[in-house]
């Protein structure tokens, strides 16, 4: 885990509805020992919508390995995914 002073991020995953996204994605993280605190999933129009709370304290993977392989599962499973650092995605959304 990096030295950032907190160790949450937030996982987001949008696509096509298809069985199993929510199991391959969990599954990646406990593999990675990154441990869900909060999930909120809904299908909007067709299009699955996941964000997930995680906390990185105990990941075997630095943030930008995640970072890359995330994105490489997501191409795998035709939806985008992506992981951001708590600190940025609350800098990136704040109004």
């Amino acid at each position: 885990m990096n030295n950032n002073a907190s160790s949450k991020a937030i996982v987001t995953v949008v696509g096509n509805d298809s069985v199993g996204i929510i199991s391959k994605v969990s599954g990646f993280l406990a593999e990675r020992k990154v441990n869900i605190e909060d999930v909120n999933q809904s299908i909007l129009s067709g299009y699955f919508v996941m964000m997930m709370m995680v906390d990185l304290t105990e990941s075997t993977q630095p943030l930008e390995t995640l970072k890359a392989e995330l994105s490489e599962l997501g191409s795998t499973m035709h939806v985008s995914m992506s992981i951001w650092h708590e600190d940025v995605f609350t800098a990136m959304h704040r109004i």
